[in-house]
């Protein structure tokens, strides 16, 4: 499946648009991530626990959103945006939504 944030695909023509596609992630961060993230807030540098569960939840809202699609008969998805979002009462849940139209391609 080819996956764009372009609205169409260079050599390749849309045949039929099948709609609006998504595909959504909610993760929570564990107290063990937390407690290493404040301690590279505080003596500086990236937190690899936050940025692999970033990576993670993206990657598993755009296998939800190819799913989707497929099962829509799409085989490419085009204009992909992707959203991050903070919840939860101490901001401890990442909401990722991945989203864009799903299409089959000539």
């Amino acid at each position: 499946m080819i996956v764009t944030t372009t609205p169409n695909i260079e050599g390749r023509n849309i045949r039929e648009y099948k709609g609006l596609v998504v595909g959504e992630v909610i993760a929570g961060i564990d107290f063990i991530k937390d407690i290493a993230a404040g301690l590279t807030n505080f003596f500086g540098g990236r937190s690899r626990s936050y940025e692999n569960e970033l990576i993670d939840a993206r990657t598993a809202a755009i296998q939800e959103m190819e799913r989707r699609a497929k099962d829509m008969g799409a085989n490419a998805v085009v204009g992909v945006d992707i959203d991050y979002e903070v919840l939860g009462t101490n901001n401890n849940m990442l909401m990722v939504t991945v989203s864009g139209t799903a299409v089959v391609l000539g």
